[in-house]
């Protein structure tokens, strides 16, 4: 299964003898899914059917979805009786003769006396499919709306574990540095004692003791075994793929706890500068999972 990001744009058209329509979707990221939609009054069940849709698609992001329809006017028409009564009543009086041919017709071009039939989208209920085909395509528009994500969840997937891996290599490196960290610890130490104790008064036994209980306080072994467990995990998450967002940035948090405790311990400068690279790889690693669905 595919990762998904949360950005994407989707826009699908249609048109019928009624009219033309258009539907079209803006998706961000978000905490969860918040879903806003504008369409014209009176399609409640296009706008239940696509949010019931939309819901079962998509786990998290801000959406925005928007209906837009321009009907085709009417073939009926209106004739205002009462108004054209009285233009004929008002031709009468002036030419002494009922209104006949052209003048009828001349008569019947007066604004207000011949009207077409307004359409209204309430109207579309009762035209047959109209329902239907907004809802299909609005299905339709959500379904090139999870394409557009899931191509960004497919450049999101390459450079998360691109991520991971140079984590592992990094942890690896550290891995190296701490073994040399031990025995660079007792060398200092006893280099320092040496300055101080002239006269010999500090016993091996003590030395030992206290180098001891040093390399104790700088072992980073349990740190970086975390690590490596961290990046495996976050590996087989990316493979397994679905909607894993909220687990990557979760993972992201406990990767960076564990660079920061190996900077605190580290007593060289080497395994500083890797733990340092691990923390500026984990910020970027952060950043990518936050788009992730």
């Amino acid at each position: 299964m595919a990762i998904s990001g949360m950005t994407g744009f989707a826009r699908v058209s249609g048109e019928a003898e009624w009219g033309s329509w258009y539907w079209e979707a803006r998706s961000v990221n978000g905490r969860g899914l918040d879903l806003r939609m504008n369409l014209p009054s009176g399609l409640e069940p296009v706008e239940q059917s696509v949010r019931k849709a939309a819901c079962s698609l998509l786990d998290r992001g801000n959406l925005q979805i928007a209906l837009r329809i321009d009907l085709s006017a009417g073939e009926d028409v209106v004739v205002n009786e009462p108004v054209l009564q009285t233009l004929i009543s008002a031709y009468e009086r002036a030419e002494g003769a009922l209104a006949t041919g052209p003048a009828l017709a001349t008569l019947m071009t007066v604004k207000g006396v011949v009207e077409a039939e307004n359409r209204s989208v309430r109207d579309l209920v009762e035209v047959e499919g109209a329902l239907q085909a907004l809802t299909e395509t609005g299905h339709d528009m959500l379904s090139k709306l999870k394409d557009a994500r899931l191509e960004e969840g497919s450049s999101l997937q390459g450079l998360l574990l691109g991520q991971l891996s140079e984590m592992g290599k990094l942890t690896r490196q550290a891995s190296e540095f701490s073994d040399i960290q031990k025995s660079s610890i007792a060398e200092k130490y006893r280099a320092r004692i040496s300055e101080f104790d002239t006269e010999g008064l500090v016993s091996d036994e003590r030395l030992v003791t206290e180098i001891a209980i040093l390399a104790a306080k700088a072992d980073v072994t349990e740190e970086l075994d975390r690590l490596e467990a961290h990046v495996s995990r976050g590996i087989g998450m990316l493979e397994a793929g679905g909607a894993i967002g909220r687990d990557l940035g979760f993972l992201a948090q406990e990767l960076n706890r564990e660079a920061n405790t190996l900077c605190s311990k580290s007593a060289s400068l080497d395994l500083t500068n890797v733990g340092l690279a691990l923390k500026s790889t984990i910020d970027q690693f952060k950043e990518q999972a936050a788009n992730v669905e």
